[in-house]
């Protein structure tokens, strides 16, 4: 039997999450743009609620089409608030459109949203060496840092802790404890 990360549960959604998706290095602009989507409506919620909902969140978020959603009219607004499928946040639902209408200001001045973001860790994963629960931080000095840039452009529920676990979804940082299968060797 494989030995996986403490968080895993029994969740077979968790697992595959865990071991196909977590912590592996992510370039393309696309799935960044849908794990920065995910991340800012786990606010202050499980990653599991989240995974729960991932498909509804793709099937209402236009497959997580930053430019379709950078778009967005009222109408598609006042649409996603009654969306028993996905988090109906007020506040969240208008971040999303408001992050994808930066995001793509970010796309235009530094070519992608992958180089700028790569750019804080020198284009490649920062591994750490975890042996247990209590060494995993929830916010990093980095963390902050990208977090307050993003803010000063205008994103929102970009916050230290969201950004820390946005970067150790799509592989910045690979925080696989040191006793899990997918801890490289």
């Amino acid at each position: 039997m494989k030995h996986r990360c403490f968080w895993v549960t029994d969740s077979k959604l968790y697992q595959d999450y865990h071991d196909h998706e977590w912590g592996d290095p992510v370039y393309d602009d696309e799935t960044l743009f849908e794990f920065l989507l995910l991340e800012t409506f786990q606010a202050g919620l499980s990653w599991i609620t989240i995974l729960n909902k991932r498909e509804n969140f793709r099937k209402a978020f236009d497959d997580f089409n930053y430019q379709k959603i950078a778009k967005y009219p009222e109408s598609k607004y006042e649409s996603l608030l009654q969306d028993a499928g996905i988090i109906r946040n007020k506040l969240k639902i208008r971040s999303a459109i408001t992050n994808a209408q930066l995001f793509i200001e970010v796309q235009k001045e530094f070519g992608s949203f992958s180089k700028f973001i790569w750019s804080y860790v020198d284009g490649k994963p920062i591994v750490n060496k975890f042996h247990k629960r209590e060494d995993v931080p929830a916010t990093t000095t980095l963390s902050d840092k990208i977090s307050k840039d993003l803010k000063k452009r205008g994103f929102k529920f970009v916050g230290s802790t969201v950004m820390y676990a946005f970067m150790q979804a799509v592989g910045m940082v690979n925080d696989h404890t040191t006793d899990c299968f997918k801890y490289p060797s």
